[in-house]
C-alpha cells in the first residue's frame, strides 16, 4: 500500500516543510474528526506534545481542524506518548493525538494518532484519512455552525499518568537504596520520569530535564547515551535510564557505563515473567532488526521469537492478534500489553529495576542475558523519490549477500519509514564477513541512490 503522508509511525517531517505544515495539520484534524464523529454523544479528542518549538504551531492547527469537525479538544501539554494513549482511554476520548517526532532532532515534528481504544490506528484507517485530506470538496466535511467544538487546556493529567506508572512496579518492590540517573532527552517526560522514580524511593539524578524548544534529543536521550554514561560514572549510580523525546523507548546503562539495548531488556522482562508464570503467547514479539542472539537465548528457554516489520505498531498488532504480552524493538520500544497499548520507556525501566532489586545483584549481571551476535547497521541517504532497491544491480547484490550469509547470519535491507534513508543491516557469527557484506551493499546502493 503506497501512502502519501503516513510512515511507520504517523506523519513526520521537517517543521514548516510539507507535509509537516499547519495547513496539513488542520486538514488532518478535520479528516480524523470526520471519521471519528460517530454517534450522538459529545465527541472529544486529547492532544499531547513533546517539547519542540514547532509543537505550539501544530497544536493550534490541529485544534482548528478538530473543532471545525465538531470535536471538543482537551490539550494535555508536554506529556509522554504512552500517557496520551492511556488518557485517550481513561478520558473516554474518541481520538488521541501526540505531536512528536520521537528521537528526531528538534527541527522535525510529527503527528501520531490513537483510536478510542488507545491503540495506534491501522493502515486501513490511515488510508481513509489520506483519502479525506485529498478530497476536492474537503470543506464539505466541516461541522455546522452550532456543532463547532470547544477547546480547553487540561492541568494535572500528567499526575494521573505518574500514578499509573507507579502502579506497574510490583508491590513487593521498592526502589529505596538505588541511585538512578534518568536522562529525559529534554523531551516529553522531563517532569513525569524523575517524579515517578523519586516517589518510588529512588535516589534520582536527573539530566535532560531543561527543555527550551530547541534542545530535545540534542546530545542526550536514548539515541545519544554518551551523556548518560558519563553521568553514571560521575555520580557512581547503580543504573542509568535514557528515554527518547516522547518517552516511548528506553535504553539502560549499567553501573559500569555499558549500554543495555532493547533486546536485552526484552530478555530480562520475559525471563522474569516466565518465573512469575505471567508470560503469554509462548515467547516474545520483536522486529526483523532484533539480534540473532536474542532469538537463540529465547529458544534456549523453549520460547519463540516472532519477528514483524519494523515499527512498534506492527509489533503491537501481532501481539494483539496472537495473545502475546511482551514485545518490542532493539531500539528500545518495549510493549507490555498487561500495562499499556504502546511502547512505554518508563514502565519498561521499572520492570528492569524490579528485576535488579529482586536479584540483589548489579545491573551488569542481571541485564546481560546473552552475547549479541555481531551486527552492523549502516544507512545510505537517498534523494527524495529515488528507489534504489528496485535497481537490477542492487537486487542481484542483495541476492548474492543473502546466499553468502545463509545458515550463518541474516540480512535486512529496508527503506526508513521516517527519513530518506536505506537501512542495511547484517549479522552473523563472523564479524569480518558481516563487515564485507554490508560494505559491498552500501557501495552498490550508493551508486544508484540518486536515480529518481
Amino acid at each position: 500500500m503506497t501512502r502519501k503522508y503516513f510512515g511507520t509511525d504517523g506523519i513526520r517531517g521537517q517543521s514548516n516543510v510539507f507535509p509537516m505544515t499547519p495547513d496539513l495539520a488542520m486538514r488532518v484534524g478535520i479528516a480524523v474528526g470526520t471519521i471519528f464523529r460517530r454517534g450522538d454523544h459529545t465527541h472529544r479528542v486529547v492532544i499531547g506534545k513533546d517539547t519542540r518549538l514547532s509543537g505550539y504551531m501544530l497544536e493550534n492547527a490541529l485544534v482548528a481542524g478538530f473543532t471545525a469537525a465538531g470535536l471538543d479538544v482537551y490539550l494535555l501539554g508536554p506529556i509522554p506518548t504512552p500517557a496520551v494513549a492511556m488518557l485517550t482511554r481513561s478520558l473516554r476520548a474518541d481520538v488521541g493525538v501526540m505531536i512528536s517526532a520521537s528521537h528526531n532532532p528538534f527541527a522535525d515534528n510529527g503527528i501520531k494518532l490513537f483510536g478510542p481504544d488507545g491503540y495506534k490506528m491501522s493502515d486501513e484507517i490511515e488510508a481513509r484519512i489520506e483519502a479525506l485530506i485529498d478530497r476536492d470538496n474537503f470543506h464539505a466535511q466541516l461541522a455546522r455552525s452550532h456543532e463547532i467544538g470547544r477547546a480547553s487546556r487540561v492541568d494535572g493529567d500528567i499526575y494521573r499518568y505518574i500514578e499509573f506508572v507507579k502502579r506497574t512496579l510490583p508491590r513487593d518492590v521498592t526502589l529505596h537504596g538505588l541511585r538512578v540517573v534518568v536522562d529525559c532527552a529534554n523531551g516529553a517526560a522531563y517532569k513525569a520520569a524523575p517524579t515517578a522514580l523519586w516517589e518510588l524511593g529512588a535516589d534520582v539524578v536527573e539530566i535532560g530535564t531543561e527543555p527550551d524548544g530547541l534542545n530535545i534529543n540534542k546530545e542526550c536521550g536514548s539515541t545519544y547515551p554518551k551523556t548518560l554514561q558519563e553521568k553514571v560514572h560521575e555520580v557512581r549510580a547503580d543504573i542509568g535510564i535514557a528515554l527518547d523525546g516522547d518517552a516511548d523507548r528506553v535504553i539502560i546503562v549499567d553501573e559500569q557505563g555499558s549500554i543495555i539495548d532493547g533486546d536485552q531488556v526484552m530478555a530480562v522482562i520475559a525471563g522474569n515473567m516466565v518465573e512469575d508464570k505471567e508470560l503469554k503467547g509462548g515467547g516474545v514479539v520483536a522486529t526483523v532488526m532484533s539480534n540473532l542472539g536474542l532469538e537463540r537465548h529465547l529458544n534456549g528457554m523453549n520460547l519463540d521469537l516472532v519477528r514483524t516489520k519494523v515499527g512498534d505498531r506492527y509489533v503491537v498488532e501481532h501481539m494483539r492478534k496472537n495473545g502475546y504480552n511482551v514485545g518490542g524493538e532493539q531500539s528500545g520500544h518495549i510493549v507490555l500489553s498487561d500495562f499499556g497499548t504502546t511502547g512505554d520507556g518508563l514502565v519498561a525501566a521499572l520492570q528492569v529495576l524490579a528485576a535488579v532489586k529482586r536479584a540483589g545483584r548489579p545491573v551488569s549481571e542481571v541485564c546481560r542475558k546473552f552475547d549479541p551476535v555481531p551486527q552492523l547497521l549502516r544507512n545510505v541517504r537517498i534523494t527524495a523519490g529515488a528507489a534504489p532497491l528496485e535497481d537490477g544491480n542492487v537486487k542481484k547484490a542483495i541476492a548474492d549477500a543473502e546466499a553468502e550469509l545463509k545458515g550463518r547470519g541474516r540480512l535486512v535491507i529496508r527503506p526508513s519509514g521516517t527519513e530518506p534513508l536505506i537501512r542495511v543491516m547484517a549479522e552473523g557469527d563472523d564479524p569480518a564477513q558481516v563487515e564485507s557484506v554490508v560494505s559491498g551493499l552500501i557501495d552498490v546502493i550508493s551508486s544508484v541512490r540518486t536515480a529518481a
